[in-house]
C-alpha cells in the first residue's frame, strides 16, 4: 500500500510538473495561425472573460484560456479599456501585458504653430483619420467657440498647434472640440481680459510674420501702431490666405493676389481682416498682449534666410531696407 501511495505520489508531481511546464510554454508562445492586421475594441467595464472571447475571435490568440490562465499568472493587475491594434503574433502573456498596461492604439497628430485649418486637414487626412473635405466643413463651424468670440466667422485660431494622441474613430468634431478645448485652457492661462478674437486674429498674423521668436512683441508692436494710425496692414501671409479661402493659391504671392478685393486682403482693406489666417501658439497671443515699446512702423525679412526682418520707423528707412533686401537676393542668386 505504501509503495502504491508512492507512486501516485511520484506520478502526481510528475504529472504536475509537466502540466507547469506545458503551460509555461503555452503562455510563452505566439500564436502562430495570427493573421492580418486586427483591432480590437474594448469597452470600459469589460471583464477578463468576455476580454479573453473578443481577443480569441479576432484570433489574436487561440482560444479563451491561456489569456485567462495569463490573469492567474499575473494576478492582480487592472485590465485597461480601449482599442488595441495587433499587427504580428504575440504571446497570451505579451498580450495580457500590453492590455494591462494600457498600450491602447491613437494616432499621434502633430500640429505645429502657425498652421491653418487647411494644413491641419491635410495632416489628418495623411494619417488616415478622415478627409481634409471633411475636416474644413467642421472647422468652419464657429458654434464651438461663439460663446468667446461671437464674432469669430469660423474655429481658425481657436484650433490650438499641440500634439493630439487620438483615437481609430475620431470624428472631425471631436477633434475640434479637442483642439479648441487646448485653446480655452490656454487663454484661461493667459489671464487676460483683452478682447479674445481681435487678440487672436492679431497675434495670427504674428505668428505667421515672426520666424524668429524673439522677434514677436517687435512685430505685435508694429501692426498695433498701424492699426492705431488707420494705416494698412500690408501682411502677405493675409493675401495667401485670401486665396486659399477663394481656392485660388498657386504657391506664389502674384500681382492678382494682392489686387484680389477681399476681405482678408490687408493689401486692399484697412484694419484686421475679419478673422485669423492661422492658429498662433502661446508665444504669439502674449506678444500681442505684452507689444515691445517701438516707433517701428514697417518690417521687411532680412535676405540671410534667417528670417529675421529690418524694422524701420518711417517710410525712408523701408525703401532702403527694402532695397538692401534686392540686393542681397540678387548677391544670393549669383
Amino acid at each position: 500500500m505504501k509503495r502504491l501511495l508512492v507512486a501516485f505520489f511520484v506520478f502526481g508531481v510528475g504529472a504536475a510538473a509537466v502540466l507547469a511546464a506545458w503551460l509555461l510554454y503555452t503562455l510563452n508562445a505566439p500564436y502562430a495561425a495570427f493573421g492580418a492586421e486586427t483591432f480590437v475594441e474594448l469597452p470600459r467595464g469589460t471583464g477578463a472573460r468576455e476580454i479573453a472571447r473578443r481577443l480569441a475571435g479576432a484570433g489574436v490568440i487561440r482560444s479563451e484560456w491561456p489569456f485567462l490562465a495569463a490573469r492567474l499568472v499575473r494576478r492582480g493587475r487592472i485590465l485597461q479599456a480601449g482599442e488595441y491594434r495587433f499587427d504580428k503574433p504575440a504571446t497570451p502573456l505579451e498580450v495580457y501585458d500590453r492590455i494591462a498596461r494600457g498600450d491602447i492604439f491613437h494616432y499621434e497628430l502633430v500640429v505645429p504653430e502657425g498652421k491653418n485649418m487647411f494644413d491641419i486637414g491635410a495632416l489628418a487626412e495623411e494619417l488616415g483619420l478622415f478627409t481634409a473635405a471633411d475636416f474644413l466643413k467642421a472647422a468652419r463651424n464657429p458654434a464651438m467657440i461663439r460663446d468667446l468670440a461671437p464674432e469669430a466667422p469660423s474655429l481658425e485660431g481657436y484650433l490650438f498647434p499641440s500634439t493630439y494622441y487620438l483615437p481609430r474613430h475620431t470624428s472631425p468634431e471631436r477633434l475640434c472640440r479637442m483642439m479648441t478645448a487646448k485653446f480655452r485652457e490656454t487663454w484661461k492661462s493667459l489671464r487676460t481680459d483683452a478682447g479674445v478674437h481681435r487678440t487672436v486674429t492679431l497675434a495670427s498674423l504674428v505668428e505667421k510674420e515672426g520666424k524668429v521668436p524673439a522677434e514677436r512683441p517687435l512685430i505685435a508692436a508694429v501692426f498695433l501702431r498701424r492699426l492705431e494710425l488707420g494705416m494698412r496692414m500690408d501682411c502677405d501671409p493675409t493675401v495667401i490666405y485670401a486665396a486659399l479661402l477663394e481656392g485660388a493659391w498657386r504657391g506664389t504671392i502674384y500681382r492678382s493676389d494682392l489686387d484680389r478685393d477681399h476681405p482678408y486682403n490687408t493689401y486692399r482693406r484697412v484694419g484686421l481682416p475679419p478673422g485669423a489666417i492661422a492658429n498662433p501658439g502661446a508665444k504669439s497671443l502674449e506678444a500681442v498682449l505684452h507689444p515691445a515699446d517701438t516707433d517701428a512702423l514697417y518690417f521687411v525679412a532680412r535676405p540671410d534666410g534667417s528670417g529675421a526682418h529690418t524694422f524701420s520707423n518711417d517710410l525712408a528707412g523701408q525703401q532702403k531696407a527694402v532695397a538692401e533686401y534686392r540686393r542681397g537676393l540678387s548677391n544670393n542668386s549669383h
